[in-house]
């Protein structure tokens, strides 16, 4: 199965909303199959999105489990009607993270928490060149100008006020403190930052160094949530060379627990906008202090 295109996403993502109703509703994919005059293989595949799947099998799917509501009957064979469609960064060629960058693209709203580099979608575009050519050694001009590239245009959405996406990043205080680029680049990215956290739509909160341990400690996580299929989220880990979805709401739920914690120990939003002000000007400040580049 291709791991770039909205396609495989969009299948991912229907699929497991179709398992989870037939689960619901205490049917085995054997007797699904029975019931419909299909084989078990093919609800297998349509449950993992190894398939494509039609509208009319939604539909027919939605009766046999039950599914009176219209408006997610409709919700489910619109994902099935646009599961073929191709994301606008397929056109970019070979694209790390191609996977979670369809679930982004298709997510309402993302909570996550980042405790070394400000998120991607919150980067300014030096602080991002910098980002990508320093974390990834083996990549050719070529390949750093693609990331750059998706980098930037994945941020469109989640800049645009009026479109109808939810951001809100926990950061630890060391994502502020590491400079990265050079102090000119990393004051522009705090700056930046300032700007973004007055967005209606955004919302940043700093970790101060002296909350001690707290439940993001063991690392970087992301979670996705999806208008059209409440309470079916996706937790993202990035990892260097793989990555882990996790999509079992238990997971999802112990997760959702983990950033509502951190949102409760971290500076509030204004106070965040304080604090990011004062690690720009201190920034500044050591790097005019004589005898320093």
């Amino acid at each position: 199965m291709a791991a770039n295109g909205i396609p495989t996403v969009r299948r991912r993502r229907l699929g497991l909303e179709l398992r989870r109703l037939r689960l619901a509703c205490g049917l085995t994919s054997t007797q699904v199959a029975e019931r419909l005059l299909i084989s078990q293989p093919k609800i297998s595949h349509l449950e993992n999105g190894r398939r494509a799947i039609k509208p009319r099998d939604v539909r027919d799917l939605c009766g046999l489990y039950g599914v009176t509501d219209p408006q997610v009957v409709d919700s489910l064979m619109r994902m099935a009607t646009e599961a073929d469609r191709q994301g606008w960064w397929v056109a970019c060629g070979e694209v790390p993270y191609a996977v979670y960058i369809g679930l982004e693209t298709e997510a309402s709203s993302i909570r996550s928490y980042e405790p070394l580099v400000i998120p991607g979608l919150l980067q300014a575009p030096a602080y991002a060149r910098a980002v990508i050519e320093e974390t990834i050694p083996l990549a050719t001009a070529e390949q750093i100008a693609t990331c750059l590239e998706v980098r930037l245009r994945r941020q469109h959405r989640a800049h645009h006020p009026a479109r109808p996406f939810r951001l809100w990043v926990v950061l630890d205080e060391s994502a502020l403190r590491r400079v990265v680029g050079g102090p000119e680049i990393m004051r522009e990215q705090l700056q930046f930052l300032h700007h973004l956290g007055g967005q209606p739509h955004i919302t940043v909160q700093v970790l101060p160094h002296d909350v001690g341990a707290h439940p993001g400690i063991s690392g970087q996580f992301s979670i996705l949530d999806f208008a059209d299929a409440p309470g079916a989220g996706t937790v993202y880990l990035e990892r260097f060379t793989s990555d882990l979805y996790l999509e079992k709401r238990s997971d999802v739920q112990h997760y959702s627990v983990m950033h509502e914690h951190l949102q409760a120990q971290a500076l509030n939003p204004d106070s965040t906008r304080d604090f990011i002000s004062r690690a720009a000007e201190e920034l500044l400040a050591a790097a005019s202090l004589p005898g320093r580049p």
